[in-house]
């Protein structure tokens, strides 16, 4: 057959897999074909929702499984032989492979990322595709690792799964450089991982080749909650198996293991005899990970820092979301650049991650209050006279009125979406979540009446609501719903199903925010959640538009290999001060998850009428930023960006033989249709929405567009059961658009199933074709006028 008449399957299949095989390559084993390696990014329509184009490439070659090193894309023989380059460009950057081809089924194009000066790119005959030795000696020497004992390390075997699960792409990354990064002699070592990402499983894989490789033989796993502890060794670290594993609690030393869990705060003390860490030896483990970095283990005056330099012969491995570069404390000083970051952006473009939507709320008071001469607060104590705002309230000064109203438009919103959405209502301290609670209590009396754990407290002070921490963080379990906090949810807890997360604390730290939002982060698509709310109080939003928000970690200061992590330009006394307090915290951590103490006096205000004052939402854009200006201007901008005219806009509706896959094309663009939906209010089908919106034309609601059809008598030249059937099918257009219409299985339901079978009813236009014929030919009378 004519090379040209073949399709690029058929080109794989008998050019370019042969070729790869003829080159030593193992296609059981080394070969992968039609690689999906994200799982397509979610796009939020209203309460509906739906997956974006996942990423796939034709074929991936690895040196051993999860080793990656080059990428193929095919094209058909009718297109050059480099053709499919630049996709595969863009799958090697993503994926941090360095060998590129590009294949028409008559040669090879092959671009060697690993090439500095001379022919980086060159055509080259399907025989003579490189082998995986060669392949593997390129890579090796491009890295560095031509030693022998570092290519034992980055050549040692992943953990078999025989669940079948293996690291995504990302994850494989990370591991893979960290290895890269020990086989080198780097003994201090960064991964910066988005919340909800896998950083314990990452870390699972990491220890798993380095023990196997004997490199590492007795590792220790910081963390900061016994939950996190128990949770890794019985989850991701299982396949060690408990007679090598050990948790050290009550500071009791047990040197038996291989694998330690502990607490930072559990190895350290107040006092010189607490400090159970000094009971190994300071070389005893090889290997420290760091979960959880940035809480302050690279800070000079932290106790955790105590840990960290007694085993300093260590090779110490830092994982975090959130890299902390303040003025007197820096991770990058300490661990150095991140050998691999994924981010939040990244993780919600491939799917991974859940979107999310904000929803801006003011209150009548928020801008400023100012008490009337001499007014006291409901205890008798005179307010000091000055002006109030966000920063002081439920700090400084309590307003019932004001916590009444966000508690009513907290509950009101669930009451619209789903009563029992997990919650969680940060509060700016612990007697601030408690009122909370009571507000949320007295607005869901009905559910509380029968669920006396519907709301629950769950702060550092609280005994009862901590024991409730574990069922609110169970997908299974319903209640607790809301969780009202101050600091203790804040970081390292897995809360899986929270749809809802309400701001109103004042947040100042990047470090605490990204924290926060991590807490809804998750994907659990089997049970309903793929995106999120934000419901913002406090304006604590405006860090969504911080450049640090989401941007690679930038280091403040660089400090040389003798100076102090503390930069030399801070004023003494400052240093000083602050040096004290760590000194008088001891192991108290940078960011608590313990809740602070009440300090202050707070004036308490019950007599001052609070309302609602304005009301914004925003939306999570396909560029991964928030919509700022109103969703009209950005779907008429995104619209235009992608038609010029309504001409071109029109044809392309009228042209395309699924309406639905063109909405969904702009959906990825940021148009979104069930949004806009609720905006305009009226029952307009995707075409009017967009005609009306972005080419200002005047609208048919699809009724109007329906009685349209009837008056013109459109089902004359049908009979019998033929007119009933699109008779019904316009109905069905009517109640829910276009888009049943174009799938056969609208004949299984009703109305329409129970007029006759499927086939019956197909039968009653005398053939398959003529059905699909006449369903189109509704269609074009649908928007005849347009």
């Amino acid at each position: 057959m004519n090379k040209k008449h073949l399709s690029e399957r058929d080109i794989c299949t008998q050019y370019i897999t042969p070729a790869v095989q003829q080159a030593g390559w193992d296609l059981r084993r080394q070969v992968r074909e039609e690689v999906t390696f994200t799982d397509g990014r979610i796009i939020v329509q209203g309460r509906m929702h739906t997956r974006g184009r996942r990423k796939r490439a034709d074929y991936i070659l690895y040196y051993k499984p999860n080793l990656p090193l080059a990428i193929i894309e095919a094209k058909d023989n009718n297109k050059s032989v480099g053709a499919g380059m630049q996709q595969a460009l863009e799958y090697a950057e993503i994926l941090d492979i360095p060998f590129v081809f590009a294949s028409n089924g008559d040669a090879f194009v092959f671009h060697d990322k690993t090439v500095t000066d001379g022919a980086r790119e060159q055509e080259i005959p399907l025989e003579a595709f490189p082998s995986p030795r060669r392949l593997w000696k390129k890579y090796l020497a491009h890295k560095g690792l031509e030693e022998p004992k570092a290519q034992e390390i980055v050549a040692q075997d992943y953990f078999q799964d025989e669940s079948g699960k293996s690291p995504r792409y990302y994850q494989q990354i990370a591991i893979n450089r960290t290895l890269e990064a020990v086989a080198k002699g780097q003994d201090r070592i960064l991964l910066v991982m988005a919340t909800g990402t896998g950083k314990t499983y990452t870390a699972f894989n990491i220890i798993w080749r380095l023990w196997k490789s004997g490199v590492k033989k007795r590792i220790l796993f910081l963390a900061d909650r016994n939950a996190l502890l128990m949770q890794t060794k019985n989850g991701d670290f299982a396949p060690f198996g408990n007679d090598i594993m050990h948790i050290i609690k009550n500071r009791r030393i047990d040197k038996s293991y291989q694998i330690y869990f502990a607490l930072y705060q559990g190895l350290t003390g107040k006092e010189e005899s607490m400090n159970a860490y000094k009971e190994f030896s300071r070389d005893f483990f090889d290997l420290v990970i760091i979960d959880e970095c940035h809480r302050g283990s690279a800070a000079e005056a932290s106790a955790w820092r105590q840990v960290l330099d007694y085993f300093d012969q260590a090779t110490q491995i830092g994982l975090t979301a959130t890299p902390k570069e303040t003025r007197d404390i820096s991770n990058i000083s300490y661990f150095g650049e991140p050998v691999y970051t994924y981010s939040l952006k990244q993780g919600i473009d491939d799917g991974f991650l859940a979107p999310y939507k904000v929803v801006r709320v003011s209150t009548s008071v928020d801008d400023s209050w100012r008490p009337t001469k001499g007014l006291t607060d409901k205890y008798g104590y005179e307010v000091e006279d000055r002006i109030y705002n966000l920063k002081d309230y439920d700090r400084n000064l309590v307003i019932d009125g004001r916590t009444q109203v966000v508690a009513k438009r907290i509950s009101d919103y669930l009451k619209q979406v789903d009563r029992y959405a997990k919650t969680i209502v940060f509060c700016v301290d612990i007697y601030h979540a408690n009122r909370m609670r009571q507000a949320l209590i007295n607005e869901n009396a009905d559910l509380v009446a029968k669920h006396p754990n519907y709301v629950v407290k769950i702060t550092g002070d609280d005994e009862i609501g901590k024991r409730e921490l574990d069922n609110f963080m169970d997908v299974e379990e319903r209640f607790p719903v809301i969780a009202t906090t101050s600091k203790m949810l804040t970081t390292g807890v897995d809360t899986k199903m929270v749809k809802l997360i309400v701001l109103e604390a004042n947040i100042g730290s990047m470090t605490e925010f990204k924290q926060i939002i991590g807490r809804g982060t998750r994907i659990r698509e089997a049970e309903g959640k793929v995106y999120f709310t934000i419901m913002d109080f406090r304006k604590a939003t405006n860090l969504f538009a911080d450049p640090d928000f989401d941007g690679e970690p930038v280091q403040i200061y660089e400090p040389g290999p003798e100076e102090d992590v503390v930069p030399p330009d801070v004023v003494a006394d400052v240093v000083e001060a602050a040096t004290e307090a760590a000194r008088k915290a001891q192991s108290r951590p940078n960011i608590s998850i313990k809740d602070e103490p009440e300090k202050r006096r707070k004036f308490h205000i019950n007599n001052v009428e609070v309302t609602l004052a304005h009301e914004r939402v925003q939306y999570y854009g396909a560029d991964g930023k928030l919509i700022t200006e109103s969703l009209r201007d950005y779907t008429k901008k995104n619209v235009r960006r992608e038609f010029a005219s309504l001409d071109t806009f029109v044809q392309k509706w009228h042209s395309s033989p699924q309406k639905e896959a063109l909405v969904k094309e702009l959906a990825e663009q940021g148009v979104l249709i069930e949004a806009l939906r609720e905006e305009v209010g009226q029952d307009l089908d995707e075409f009017d929405l967009i005609c009306h919106i972005a080419f200002d034309q005047p609208p048919l609601t699809r009724k109007e567009r329906a009685n349209s059809v009837r008056k013109r008598n459109y089902f004359a030249k049908y009979s019998g059961l033929a007119k009933d059937v699109l008779s019904k099918l316009l109905e069905k257009y009517e109640a829910e658009g276009i888009f049943p219409l174009e799938k056969r299985e609208v004949l299984q339901v009703q109305p329409l199933n129970e007029m006759g079978s499927p086939i019956e009813l197909v039968r009653a236009f005398g053939s398959a074709k003529a059905f699909d014929a006449a369903v189109r030919e509704l269609e074009a009378e649908l928007y005849k006028s347009a």
